[in-house]
């Protein structure tokens, strides 16, 4: 589905007042400090991890969010709980993840002060401001935004890093302006090579502060955002607040929240996240021997296709019917999704599922299908998706040492009795 201008107007002008988007509650600091202070606020979540402790805490106290899984509290790292992808192809706001990667992370923004620096190897600096930015011409686009590490508390062996479940992503509706014509406006020296962002949460150590670049032909492409708005409200403080960027199709790891600095390099960017960090091996599927050290290896990028039954939970028990409804989501990274199949019988037969709207190439897809079950018993489903350029889903999971970029068939067993 293709979001048009007049369409994002309307919700705009519905859904998302100027005046509201230009002014953040002061309460916001407040809420953050108790949140992080006394995060476990009801019964714990029990995730689907291998080995090792499973139970997380829930809390509703963040500002901005209703019950998350808490895998962490300073910064928050904040797990959207599986349930919700059972309710629709768009994430709520109030309960769409939230990675940091630092503990000094904004708890207020002075939006009548704040600025989005553009600087480095252009011909014109520019200094905008939100309502500058809020003039310009707006785009929108359907997206999934995931973690890199998202599922990697199922790797085994089991690895350091935040044991996700597979609730580190969720798609949204962005709405904002283009990086492009961002980028056009301050004049694109000839012989720059990158574009880095950075934003307002910065280190409580002597470390390099969190920033990521895109190579100048990938930041140039059409769909690359600086947003303002998720699902037609305005950005959550904890999500990003005022501004972020979305590259669509890519690990979240490049959508730097709080935006406030782009950069256009001439030069190699030797920042640590960028030289350093967010690297997978090579090899097919980001895949290496469990313990290899040791391998060629590339920056992360585009995602891989991946798919989730939602209406059922491995390990669940079922009154036993002639046949099951089944229903999930998937996505073809930067790609589409062009088919998702579904097996009972381990993967030696594979079905079609029934294919629901396409609100656009990045974002989740539902998927319906019914499998017969001729008598109680154990039933294992595998549902796998195909990408519109072709790639499928792996039926083995892979394993690098920084638990990165999981995405293989998913087995879900079921008691009906």
């Amino acid at each position: 589905m293709t979001h048009t201008v007049d369409r994002l107007d309307s919700l705009l002008a519905s859904r998302l007042a100027r005046r509201r988007l230009l002014g953040l509650a002061a309460a916001g600091g407040g809420l953050l400090a108790t949140a992080t202070a006394n995060p476990a606020g009801a019964a714990p979540a029990r995730l689907l991890l291998n080995g090792g402790p499973r139970l997380r805490p829930l809390s509703s106290a963040y500002p901005g969010k209703g019950e998350m899984i808490v895998q962490r509290a300073r910064p928050p790292l904040l797990e959207t709980p599986f349930e919700m992808f059972n309710e629709g192809v768009f994430t709520p706001n109030d309960r769409f993840y939230v990675r940091w990667h630092w503990g000094d992370i904004p708890a207020a923004v002075d939006t009548e002060a704040f600025r989005l620096g553009i600087s480095g190897a252009v011909r014109q600096p520019l200094s905008l401001s939100l309502a500058e930015l809020l003039k310009l011409p707006r785009m929108a686009l359907a997206a999934v935004n995931q973690c890199a590490g998202n599922s990697r508390g199922l790797f085994e062996p089991r690895l350091g890093g935040a044991q996700w479940s597979h609730g580190a992503m969720g798609n949204a509706l962005w709405e904002g302006v283009s990086l492009k014509s961002l980028l056009a406006r301050a004049g694109v020296k000839a012989g720059a090579l990158a574009v880095r962002f950075g934003g307002l949460d910065q280190p409580l150590t002597d470390a390099d502060p969190y920033a990521k670049s895109l190579p100048l032909e990938m930041a140039l492409t059409d769909d690359v955002m600086v947003a303002f708005a998720m699902n037609g409200e305005q950005l959550p403080l904890l999500n990003g607040f005022p501004l972020r960027l979305v590259v669509p199709g890519w690990y979240s790891t490049y959508w730097i929240k709080a935006l406030n600095q782009i950069e256009v390099l001439d030069s190699e960017d030797r920042n640590f996240w960028t030289a350093k960090a967010y690297k997978i091996p090579t090899a097919p599927f980001a895949h290496v021997a469990p313990g290899t050290a040791d391998f060629p290896s590339r920056p992360i990028s585009t995602m891989v296709p991946r798919s989730f039954l939602t209406n059922v939970r491995d390990g669940a028990s079922l009154p036993w019917q002639p046949a099951l409804a089944l229903s999930g989501i998937a996505f073809g990274g930067a790609a589409g999704v062009k088919a998702v199949e579904l097996s009972s019988d381990g993967g030696r037969s594979w079905q079609p599922a029934a294919l629901g709207p396409d609100e656009g190439r990045y974002g989740f897809r539902r998927f319906t299908h019914s499998v017969a079950t001729p008598a109680p018993g154990t039933l294992t489903l595998l549902s796998r998706c195909t990408a519109s350029d072709g790639a499928v889903q792996a039926m083995v999971p892979n394993w690098n040492p920084s638990g990165y970029q999981r995405g293989c068939v998913e087995p879900v067993q079921l008691v009906l009795a």
